[in-house]
């Protein structure tokens, strides 16, 4: 038979901090998907939103070069955009990272909290 201590204790850090973990794990994943980072690295220089002029037929030499250059400039700013997406989602990353990191530790102190706060309770009283 366990005591009610020692249940508390595998549930308070053996079983909720794999809990953590694997919400932890969810949002990172979910971060990802969000994001589509993986998807904006394969597609960084296609033209944005998939605008792009057609040469057409034949050769005419303005017309070449009004369709080369809003294509160029398409791609740029596809690119351009697709790097913000990707740095706005490492970044959110990042601060999920810290997030997970900062509640794992917390939660892990709690306890320790718990008797500092009870302790310093008495002393007001006394």
């Amino acid at each position: 038979m366990i005591n009610i201590f020692s249940q508390w204790f595998s549930w308070h850090f053996l079983e909720l901090p794999k809990d953590i973990f694997k919400a932890w794990k969810n949002f990172l994943l979910f971060n990802l998907n969000y994001f589509s980072i993986s998807l904006l690295l394969k597609t960084l220089f296609f033209p944005w939103r998939k605008y792009s002029y057609s040469y057409g037929r034949g050769f005419d030499l303005s017309r070449y070069f009004e369709a080369f250059t809003f294509n160029l400039i398409s791609r740029a700013l596809g690119a351009i955009m697709r790097t913000c997406l990707i740095m706005l989602g490492l970044l959110a990353q990042i601060f999920i990272i810290f997030a997970g990191t900062i509640i794992l530790i917390g939660w892990l102190l709690l306890p320790a909290f718990l008797i500092v706060g009870l302790i310093f309770g008495f002393r007001i009283l006394i």
